[in-house]
C-alpha cells in the first residue's frame, strides 16, 4: 500500500497492511532536551521521527509525502505584531490576530504565530469588544480572495489528482474562531450576556469557511478536512453539551454536508480536554475522527472504543506522562492501547505535543514500541 491507502484504510476501519507511524516530536524546548543527549542537532525537527527508527530499528521507505495544497483562512489583512513594552521579566506585545497580551521575555512575537513552544501568555485585550469591532472585523475575511489559495491552484490541483500522499485541509472552528475574536472569558460570558452576538458570528463563520471550502475543493479534493475547537476542560467541555448543540452544531452539520458531497472520507476534529461529552454531538454532525485524546483530562480510548465502536476513529491517545517515566509504565501503556490498536480505526501517536520531561532515550523506545504495535518493526 502507499501512504494514502494506508491512512484511508485505517482511519476508515479497512484492512491497511501497516498502521501509519506517527510517534509526533518535540517542540524548541523538547528538542533542546534531546539534542543535550543524544540527538545530533543536524537533524531537522521534521525528519526526528525517521532518524529515531533508524536508531531504533532498520531504514525502510518512510512516508515522505509531497506537496500539499494550502488553504488560508486567517484574516486579511492581519495586524501588525509588535512589542508594546518590555518589562523585567516579561513583555506587553500585539500579536497578529489583534491580542495584547504578556509573555515571558525569552519568547518572541512569533511564538504566538506558530507552535514553536510550549508559551504560557496572559491576556490583556483581544480584538473584538464592541458592535463596531466586529463589523471592522468582518472585512478581513474575505473567503473569494485570490491570495487565499495557491497561485497554481489549478495545475496544483492536477498534479494531485494522482497523488500517493494523503492531503488534509485544516480549517479552525467556531468555537476557536470566536475565542480568538472576544477571548475565552468574553466568549464563555457572551453565551449568556449576548446571544445574538454569538449567533451572528457562527453565522458568518459558518458561510465563510462553507464558500472557502466549496472555492478550494473545485480545485483540490482532500482526503480529510480537519476542524480544531479545543473546546473542553480536563474534566468537561467548556460549554454545556447543551450550548453546543444550540450554537455549534449547525456549522459542523453544514460543513459535513459539503464535506460529504465532495465524496471527501474523513471529517475530523481536534480538541483538548475531556471530550467524553461532545463526542456524541461530533458524530450526529458527521465527524467520523478526532484527535488528540489527552489521557490526562480522563479520556479513556479504550472505553470509547467501546462505546462509539466503528462511528469515531482516533489519533493520539498515548500518555505523555508515561513516555517521560519510561520503562515498565511506557510498556504498560502500549499494551493498554493495543486493542484499540487491533479492532482498527486508530493512529496511536503522542495525546499532544511531546514535553521536554519526555527524554531522548524514553522517545527511542516509544518510536520501537509503537513500530512494533503498528506493525513496522
Amino acid at each position: 500500500m502507499n501512504e494514502r491507502e494506508r491512512y484511508l484504510e485505517t482511519l476508515l476501519f479497512g484492512r491497511p497492511d501497516r498502521i501509519p507511524l506517527s510517534p509526533g516530536s518535540g517542540r524548541r524546548s523538547t528538542r533542546e532536551a534531546w539534542h543535550a543527549h543524544g540527538l545530533p542537532r543536524d537533524v531537522a525537527a521534521g525528519a526526528i521521527p525517521r532518524y529515531a527508527f533508524e536508531q531504533i530499528g532498520s531504514p525502510f521507505p518512510w512516508p515522505e509525502g509531497g506537496e500539499g495544497f494550502a488553504v488560508n483562512e486567517r484574516m486579511i489583512p492581519q495586524f501588525e505584531e509588535r512589542i508594546i513594552e518590555v518589562r523585567e521579566h516579561t513583555q506587553i506585545v500585539q500579536d497578529w490576530k489583534g491580542n495584547i497580551c504578556e509573555i515571558g521575555k525569552e519568547f518572541t512575537v512569533e511564538h504566538l504565530r506558530n507552535a514553536i513552544d510550549f508559551v504560557t501568555r496572559k491576556w490583556i485585550k483581544c480584538p473584538v469588544e464592541t458592535r463596531d469591532d466586529w463589523e471592522a472585523m468582518k472585512a478581513r475575511y474575505d473567503s473569494d480572495d485570490p491570495s487565499r489559495l495557491p497561485e497554481d491552484a489549478a495545475a496544483r490541483g492536477e498534479r494531485l489528482r494522482t497523488r500517493t500522499w494523503p492531503i488534509t485541509f485544516h480549517f479552525s472552528g467556531p468555537f476557536w474562531q470566536m475565542r480568538e475574536w472576544l477571548g475565552f472569558e468574553g466568549l464563555c460570558t457572551a453565551f449568556y450576556d449576548d446571544p445574538q452576538m454569538i449567533e451572528d458570528m457562527v453565522a458568518f463563520w459558518t458561510d465563510y469557511i462553507a464558500r472557502l471550502m466549496e472555492n478550494a475543493f473545485v480545485y483540490c479534493v482532500p482526503d480529510e478536512v480537519h476542524v480544531s475547537e479545543d473546546m473542553a476542560y480536563k474534566a468537561f467541555s467548556m460549554i454545556s453539551p447543551q450550548m453546543v448543540r444550540t450554537f455549534l452544531f449547525p456549522a459542523w452539520k453544514r460543513w459535513g454536508e459539503i464535506i460529504r458531497n465532495a465524496s471527501i472520507p474523513i471529517y475530523a476534529m481536534d480538541s483538548d480536554g475531556y471530550i467524553g461529552e461532545l463526542i456524541p454531538i461530533w458524530i450526529d454532525a458527521g465527524i467520523n475522527a478526532c484527535d488528540p485524546i489527552e489521557v490526562a483530562a480522563h479520556n479513556d480510548i479504550v472505553a470509547f472504543r467501546e462505546k462509539f465502536g466503528s462511528r469515531m476513529a482516533f489519533r493520539g491517545g498515548i500518555d505523555k506522562r508515561r513516555m517521560a517515566e519510561g520503562g515498565q509504565a511506557l510498556g504498560a501503556e502500549l499494551r493498554r492501547i493495543k486493542p484499540v490498536v487491533d479492532s482498527g480505526g486508530y493512529i496511536p501517536s503522542c495525546d499532544h505535543g511531546i514535553p521536554p520531561d519526555v527524554s531522548w532515550n524514553n522517545y527511542l523506545c516509544y518510536v520501537k514500541g509503537l513500530a512494533v504495535l503498528t506493525g513496522w518493526l
